[in-house]
């Protein structure tokens, strides 16, 4: 549509879902790890009752669908049980990496798959409503959290198995879905060469970290990779605090350059990734 070669999204939904992708274009692709690492928040719908290879509806049942389902009571409870930090296995078909292949490749397969339990933070779980055999839900929780793994766990903590049956992507860190706008919207506000009306400057992201503007010997300097110092920069102030991990370089033409940390002397500023 945009007649890009580099596009790349910010975080990877399964098949079965829906709801917000954050998709970024040309130099953007390269702010991958700062937006990949960004808690995400959920709604979706679980049935009770089996589970499935899958952990979700797309896959086959692993057993004999139970009909002793808890009460919402104990429902709840099981719920809050799966939020806080905790190790969680992702499910074998995703597109966790296992020796440089995605371990739904060696799932379909029927191979082994060595999935490592990981680190994940669910900050809640959260019952809407419950009509037997499925509920709904909302749940908020860090990058790499596997929420047909929480289906798939809560119904081994109930006893009577479970699987996501359909899952929405509200928010992935500070957009929302209410900011999304369909591939077919995109569509024809590209055709009218409206692309401002979807794709946000790089220099409105990232607004966390501070703001530098290089003179035009620091452009040139960046550009090769090499560090600046206080000289290399328009004056401001004082000179930017090696506390701080990471600065946004700006251009005498307004637009992001790079991004820089301090370096150990606490007089200079290493570029790691320019945008040129």
């Amino acid at each position: 549509m945009l007649e890009e070669e580099r596009v790349g999204h910010f975080g990877t939904l399964d098949p079965l879902a829906t709801g917000l992708l954050l998709v970024a274009v040309g130099r953007a692709t390269r702010l991958f790890p700062y937006f990949s690492r960004k808690d995400k928040t959920y709604r979706g719908r679980i049935r009770l009752g089996y589970a499935t290879d899958t952990y979700d509806a797309q896959g086959r049942a692993l057993a004999e669908e139970s009909h002793s389902l808890p009460d919402e009571e104990r429902l709840r409870a099981a719920l809050a049980a799966l939020t806080g930090v905790f190790f969680q296995t992702p499910p074998p078909f995703s597109a966790k990496k296992i020796g440089g292949k995605p371990s739904y490749a060696l799932a379909r397969r029927q191979k082994a798959i060595p999935l490592q339990p990981e680190q994940v933070t669910v900050h809640f779980f959260s019952l809407d409503s419950y009509d037997p055999p499925c509920f709904d839900f909302r749940a908020a929780c860090s990058a790499g959290t596997y929420v047909r793994s929480l289906a798939h766990d809560l119904g081994t903590a109930l006893g009577c198995g479970a699987h996501l049956q359909s899952l929405c992507r509200l928010s992935s860190g500070e957009f929302s879905l209410e900011q999304a706008l369909s591939l077919e919207e995109i569509e024809r506000l590209a055709k009218r060469e409206e692309t401002l009306r979807f794709l946000r400057p790089m220099e409105s992201l990232l607004p966390d970290f501070p703001k530098l503007i290089l003179s035009e010997s620091g452009c040139r300097l960046i550009k090769n990779g090499r560090r600046i110092s206080a000289q290399d920069l328009e004056p401001s102030p004082s000179w930017p605090s090696p506390t701080l991990q990471t600065f946004r370089l700006f251009g005498p033409d307004g637009l992001l350059k790079g991004l820089a940390r301090p370096e150990a002397d606490g007089q200079s500023l290493h570029p790691f990734l320019v945008l040129y």
